[in-house]
């Protein structure tokens, strides 16, 4: 499931709890809250992964780049070594050679920019969604463990005045 849909179903269960009057407290299904968690905790490491999937698709766009970068070079090696032949022809060989390869690699330089730029996006849309759903789960703990205290604390409370 995705994480975005779990944070929604955990926001969907936080929204349906019941408020404790006078306070800015809620109630909230135990067994619901703690299985959103585990869900969470099982989606977060598919987020990596997609994550990681996107970090290899840079690697193979950049080694195509390269692949290709090297093909056009050898191909510019090529038609210089033909033109090296004929004295005439020598100085403008050369001077396309370098521009092809010039232009190999800017064309490289730009897709490596291209896959890094996606990546870091991917990313930083992943750390946010994290740190978004790790806030989330943070609030709903903190939240069970005022209910539990509460509840002790009443349980206390009704020993002492049946005593």
């Amino acid at each position: 499931m995705d994480i975005l849909q779990l944070i929604d179903r955990l926001e969907e269960l936080f929204n349906d709890a019941k408020a404790v009057p006078f306070t800015h407290n809620v109630i909230v299904d135990e067994d619901r809250m703690l299985e959103l968690i585990d869900q969470m905790r099982i989606a977060i490491p598919e987020e990596v992964k997609k994550a990681q999937q996107v970090v290899a698709q840079r690697d193979r766009v950049m080694a195509q780049a390269q692949e290709e970068a090297n093909r056009t070079l050898q191909l510019a090696r090529d038609k210089a070594d033909q033109y090296v032949q004929k004295d005439v022809i020598v100085q403008e060989a050369q001077r396309r050679a370098e521009q092809i390869i010039s232009q190999a690699r800017g064309e490289a330089e730009a897709t490596r920019a291209e896959a890094d730029n996606y990546v870091i996006d991917t990313l930083m849309q992943l750390q946010d969604q994290i740190a978004k759903l790790s806030n989330q789960v943070s609030n709903g703990v903190r939240m069970v463990q005022e209910d539990q205290m509460r509840k002790s604390a009443m349980t206390e409370v009704e020993k002492e005045t049946n005593k």
